[in-house]
């Protein structure tokens, strides 16, 4: 969230950040929003009987600030498909694996126990499957000898900043088009990075 925040004002997008919310009410991204001049809110998902309750608050918060994209980041409850459909073609998310290997929860542990030779994040339109929405951005990472959940999350992190705001901003300028479960980048340029090793303009 803060790289997003970071880049749209660095890089003078044609948008803005119109609000951040949070369900919890000591997310560290609410300072930091409030501290850029962006409106915060919170909607305590604890303050709710069931999910599809939260989750018509969520909306309706959502809605009041009139978004053309919602930016899902390090937001770690899973959404009912009534919610993914009402914002369906206008909603992304960062996953920590290369999509569609390792959906879920503990990612960088999934990929160790697998043995793979590469890791890395994706960036997906969010859909009622979980993690599994057509992809529109993704990163790799070496998996070296010796390393941790911890070392390789760190370095898969470092990627999501820059491919999550390349994509955000590839959907403001509106150059992203779903078809089917492909999307498509127009112009086209590289919608991929490599263990830091840039590919065209910064991806």
């Amino acid at each position: 969230m803060e790289a997003i925040i970071r880049a749209c004002a660095d890089e003078g997008w044609a948008a803005q950040v119109a609000a951040v919310i949070a369900n919890r009410p000591d997310a560290a991204g609410l300072a930091f929003a409030a501290s850029h001049g962006i409106a915060t809110a919170v909607v305590d998902h604890r303050q709710f009987p069931d999910r599809d309750s939260f989750d018509a608050a969520l909306a309706k918060e959502i809605d009041s600030f009139a978004p053309d994209l919602v930016v899902l980041a390090g937001f770690m409850r899973v959404l009912t498909a009534g919610f993914v459909d009402h914002y369906a073609g206008r909603m992304l998310n960062v996953h920590p694996s290369l999509l569609p290997s390792f959906p879920g929860l503990k990612t960088h542990q999934q990929a160790l126990d697998a043995g793979v030779r590469l890791h890395g994040a994706s960036v997906h339109f969010v859909t009622s499957q979980l993690d599994h929405g057509p992809i529109v951005a993704q990163a790799a990472v070496p998996v070296e000898a010796g390393d941790t959940p911890a070392m390789l999350a760190e370095r898969v992190l470092a990627t999501e900043h820059i491919i999550y705001p390349r994509a955000v901003r590839w959907f403001v300028e509106g150059r992203l088009a779903l078809d089917g479960l492909r999307v498509t980048l127009t112009p086209p340029e590289p919608q991929w990075l490599f263990a830091g090793h840039t590919a065209g303009e910064g991806a």
